[in-house]
């Protein structure tokens, strides 16, 4: 069997990860202990995120001719690649979050929804919060004014209406 037969297999597996993906993160992972690989693996699995390692020649023939062919020039020395279909911010949330703990783990680069970040931008990408905590604070600020408009109103009917707060009763127009 030819050499090219054998790798296109690992090429094509590369390539139906990356499809649909929100966001792909390149980093290096030299130096992490048996223990720390696997809850780095844990975390990423839990998030719902795919983690792998591939030979760099496979990802760059995988990241040709789509938007991820913008870290073909980070793909030197040993590369591990996070993707998720599904948060887009998340691979970098995580990674972030765990190179804390293990200082040996360095985010290269990655490409969120179709733009290229080094490993500055990608630091800011991590800080970004979550899908579900940005659409909880949206609907918090949304519900609040309604709320407070809410327990204003409430206040006024208990305590008689506008004539508690002042106003004058409007008076009854004299009859002719």
């Amino acid at each position: 069997m030819a050499k090219v037969e054998l790798k296109k297999p690992i090429v094509d597996e590369i390539s139906a990860h990356i499809k649909d993906a929100q966001s792909v993160v390149l980093v290096d992972y030299c130096g992490l202990t048996v223990e720390q690989d696997t809850q780095l693996r844990r975390n990423l699995r839990e998030a719902g995120i795919t983690y792998k390692v591939y030979k760099n020649t496979f990802m760059n023939f995988a990241f040709k001719g789509t938007q991820f062919e913008g870290l073909t020039p980070y793909l030197e020395g040993p590369n591990a690649v996070a993707i998720s279909t599904e948060d887009a911010t998340a691979p970098a949330r995580v990674l972030s979050e765990f190179a804390k703990t293990a200082d040996k783990l360095e985010i290269k680069a990655g490409v969120v929804e179709g733009t290229v970040y080094d490993a500055k931008g990608m630091a800011s990408i991590a800080s970004i919060p979550g899908r579900e905590v940005l659409i909880s604070r949206l609907l918090g600020s949304l519900q609040s004014p309604v709320t407070n408009f809410a327990r204003v109103m409430n206040q006024l009917a208990e305590k008689g209406g506008a004539s508690a707060c002042g106003a004058p009763a409007e008076e009854a127009a004299p009859a002719e």
